[in-house]
């Protein structure tokens, strides 16, 4: 009796120093499903960086333990794969969702559980109006829609219509397209919506194009819906220059708009033009540092995954500065300044916890199947 009760304090005490050198961190990812392009690539630098991180010993000691939930891009499965995060896996921070509607269902679960989450989704809804424990890697909407007016600007493009997916992602960018179009001088002269499963947009394109003025076109969405727009617009013969929003910028929308994707232009990271950076840009080193690992790996790189290095690097960071519980976790996370990262150089702080700004994106064209740099 007496050899069981030290067996088991010896078990005990072995399980809490376990429990007590071992950080365990959620994700949240749509790994399949329609935005199964988005999420692959982050679960893949997930999980990349965290072997990275356990074989280098950890974080002050501590091995990162990644439990990744498929949350197939669907907003009902994301709340129920976040309460089990919470209250059955009890992880001390969430990375994720990939999705904006995802992501804005879990909010009012992630505030009352008190824990970090750090989105992959880029709707400025997220974080504005701040709330204290979300945060998010994905740029904001807005601040791509900032560069994109202010190239149209600076090339003298003033009238433009708007084709825009009736999505999470969609609807947010419509909105910002339209808030800010009088900042940057830019008339909207047509306004269409496509479905979210829609792969025929040739009627909105149709009005598109017999509207008088139209100098370009911007449509706001993910694949596969702005894919086939570009198929539809080849189609149709409208040689208007076609803009797509950022998030389209892996090579997925190339694959699915094949010929029809040539020329298209869009506001995205530098990470699909790492190479063409100048050598004094600061996160060029780490470009193409995670650009080289990651296709060693997996195959070709996307901005999405960079969302993911972000999110699980920013989380390190904050281990490194002392960060012990959900809570330090989130003032540390709060505390991140001048974080070189893939999407952008991250300055997070107690009234903005996006952290980055229009500078961040680059314009970049499709040419030849390939990103080419236009406008730093």
């Amino acid at each position: 009796m007496r050899f069981l009760s030290v067996l088991l304090t010896i078990v005990f005490f072995s399980t809490s120093s376990m429990a007590a050198n071992v950080v365990k961190i959620g994700a949240l990812v749509s790994i399949t499903g329609p935005t199964a392009f988005l999420g692959v690539p982050e679960e893949n630098t997930l999980k990349m960086l965290v072997s990275d991180i356990n074989k280098a010993g950890g974080v002050n000691g501590k091995k990162i333990k990644l439990i990744v939930y498929d949350t197939k891009g669907k907003p009902s499965s994301g709340v129920i794969l976040a309460r089990k995060l919470i209250y059955t896996d009890r992880v001390s921070a969430i990375v994720g969702p990939t999705r904006s509607g995802t992501t804005l269902a879990i909010i009012p679960l992630i505030q009352r559980a008190r824990i970090p989450l750090i989105s992959m989704a880029s709707s400025y809804k997220i974080t504005t109006p701040v709330k204290k424990w979300v945060f998010k890697t994905a740029p904001s909407d807005s601040l791509a829609v900032e560069r994109l007016y202010s190239y149209m600007r600076d090339n003298k493009m003033s009238n433009v219509a708007l084709l825009s997916a009736s999505t999470g992602f969609g609807d947010s960018g419509r909105e910002e397209l339209k808030k800010l179009s009088s900042k940057y001088g830019i008339n909207i002269v047509a306004d269409e919506v496509f479905g979210p499963k829609d792969t025929n947009m040739i009627p909105q394109l149709v009005k598109i194009k017999n509207t008088k003025g139209v100098q370009a076109i911007i449509c706001w969405g993910t694949n596969p819906g702005p894919a086939s727009v570009a198929k539809n617009a080849k189609e149709l013969g409208i040689k208007l220059p076609i803009f797509m929003s950022h998030g389209v910028a892996s090579k997925k929308f190339i694959q699915l708009a094949r010929d029809a994707a040539e020329n298209i232009m869009l506001p995205a990271g530098k990470l699909m033009v790492a190479n063409q950076l100048p050598n004094n840009d600061p996160q060029k080193k780490v470009l193409l540092k995670y650009k080289k690992e990651y296709e060693s790996k997996f195959g070709s790189v996307s901005t999405f995954g960079g969302h993911a290095y972000d999110a699980i690097n920013i989380i390190k960071l904050a281990l490194q500065n002392g960060a012990t519980n959900k809570k330090s976790l989130r003032k540390e996370i709060e505390q991140t300044k001048n974080f070189v990262g893939i999407t952008g150089i991250f300055n997070y702080s107690k009234n903005d916890h996006a952290g980055l700004d229009p500078s961040d994106f680059s314009i970049i064209k499709i040419v030849n199947g390939d990103w080419k740099l236009l406008s730093y």
